[in-house]
């Protein structure tokens, strides 16, 4: 467990009618402060990342479809230096991840269909503050091909 990140399990209410699916309230111990919503689709196969947040602390759920999220942990002073972390997250395993600023993170499209990722963050996005690295970089020790285990 990378120090820092949250792990919620999300709730979900089925009815005849269709379901209403929990992400994130002002008064969950998780949340901190609201900058923006946004959603990204990912297509099944298709990584996206790596990046990190110097400043804002991402808060994802997958609503519709699955990924698979990577962390990994590369702050000095973190206690989790050096760690990966992947988790399965979506319709099957419906959770909230709060990954703290400064964790390198990146998703892939797992399953057959499309995935939504709901991101509520902290800050309003700015480009200055993220940094960016390719996902297939020997920089972070993580292999995304699929595992046979």
């Amino acid at each position: 467990m990378i120090d820092g990140v949250l792990i919620t399990p999300l709730k979900i209410i089925p009815d005849e009618r269709g379901q209403i699916m929990h992400m994130l309230r002002r008064d969950d111990p998780a949340f901190q402060e609201f900058g923006e919503i946004y959603f990204s689709m990912v297509y099944p196969g298709v990584v996206k990342g790596w990046h990190l947040h110097r400043e804002m602390t991402l808060n994802y759920a997958v609503p519709i479809g699955m990924i698979k999220l990577v962390l990994f942990d590369e702050r000095e002073d973190s206690p989790t230096k050096g760690e990966l972390m992947e988790l399965f997250i979506g319709e099957a395993n419906y959770l909230l991840v709060t990954i703290p600023k400064g964790v390198w993170n990146g998703f892939k499209g797992v399953g057959r269909g499309i995935a939504l990722v709901a991101n509520c963050a902290t800050r309003v996005h700015d480009s200055e503050e993220i940094q960016r690295l390719d996902p297939f970089s020997n920089h972070i020790p993580y292999d995304w091909s699929l595992k046979q285990r």
